[in-house]
């Protein structure tokens, strides 16, 4: 690791000013993702800039919205009382993320910045676009056990790794960002962004902005008829091999609304909207469950040691509906 400076503002405006001062300095909260690289070579920050002393750790109901501070534990968020209540679909998924002891260091802000990644990412004398732009995907030809399905591209076949942000994108929620000036407010579905020709930009954040919160709609038919499911190799500390997030909106055994991410299979959290309204006004069956799984699987392509994922990704929908539904 690199020597590298340091500084601990007292509020937002300070740490803003900060980031804006050195062209490769990064925020640093948890650090759970980003000492790792450093650790590894990949990334080399001049300058860290710890925000853990800015006030954005609440969880409240606002006017129609759940609003979660960027700098909320996982931990913390997936045991809130309001989130439970609220937002059961989040809680399970950020349970289901990572290990406890990562959990309890990792941010909400943090989890939406962590980088899209894989094994040639982490190998800096293996090729890897995202860590060097132009040097080509050692991936496309290697081991790509792990690696997307959708909305891949010849220059990146990486997956997101989060779990919360699967969850999130199926709870339409956005990303609440700060620059000197002014706030805005990013739709989660473009927040994160596919490889395209350049892999090495995972997000939409523009430089000199900080994440201040996430707000998510307070929506109580998805507070009822959700499940986070994440099919993993082991127990704890696993990413997913897929992952799914649903949540019905059901009157009687008729899907009113429907919900669907997920994980494990493109760059970004991918949400099934095509999937979602084939589902909506339809009875909950198996049968209409499992074509709703086909039209969500209709692009996906292979790489060859990840041809699995063709079966595993839309029996993993089938059966998250079908249990949410009461059908197994």
């Amino acid at each position: 690791m690199i020597n590298f400076d340091y500084s601990k503002p007292s509020n937002q405006k300070a740490a803003i000013d900060a980031i804006n001062k050195y062209s490769s300095a990064q925020f640093i909260a948890g650090g759970t993702n980003l000492v790792d690289l450093m650790k590894r070579g990949v990334v080399s920050p001049q300058k860290l800039i710890d925000i853990t002393n800015l006030p954005l750790k609440n969880i409240e109901q606002k006017n129609g919205f759940i609003r979660i501070g960027a700098l909320a534990l996982n931990s913390e968020v997936a045991e809130h009382a309001l989130i439970i209540k609220k937002l059961p679909l989040l809680s399970q998924a950020l349970k289901a993320g990572a290990s406890p002891q990562l959990r309890n260091m990792a941010t909400v802000g943090g989890n939406l910045m962590q980088r899209t990644r894989c094994p040639y990412f982490y190998d800096v004398t293996m090729p890897c676009n995202k860590r060097k732009p132009g040097t080509g995907c050692g991936a496309l030809k290697g081991y790509n056990r792990m690696h997307a399905i959708l909305g891949a591209s010849d220059q990146c076949i990486a997956v997101h790794p989060s779990d919360m942000c699967i969850a999130l994108a199926a709870l339409d929620a956005k990303v609440v960002v700060s620059n000197s000036k002014t706030e805005r407010r990013i739709p989660f579905l473009d927040f994160h962004r596919l490889p395209g020709t350049t892999p090495d930009k995972d997000n939409n954040l523009q430089r000199g902005e900080l994440i201040t919160a996430v707000e998510v709609p307070d929506n109580d038919a998805f507070a009822k008829n959700v499940l986070y499911t994440k099919i993993r190799d082991r127990a704890s500390y696993a990413f997913a091999l897929v992952s799914v997030a649903a949540a019905l909106d059901l009157r009687g055994d008729i899907v009113q609304n429907a919900r669907l991410a997920m994980g494990g299979v493109a760059h970004k959290p991918w949400r099934l909207l095509t999937a979602e309204n084939f589902l909506n006004g339809k009875a909950a069956t198996i049968a209409n469950f499992q074509q709703a799984a086909v039209i969500a699987l209709k692009d996906a392509k292979g790489y060859g040691y990840n041809n699995f994922k063709l079966k595993l990704a839309p029996a993993a929908i089938v059966q998250t509906l079908k249990m949410i539904a009461g059908l197994s």
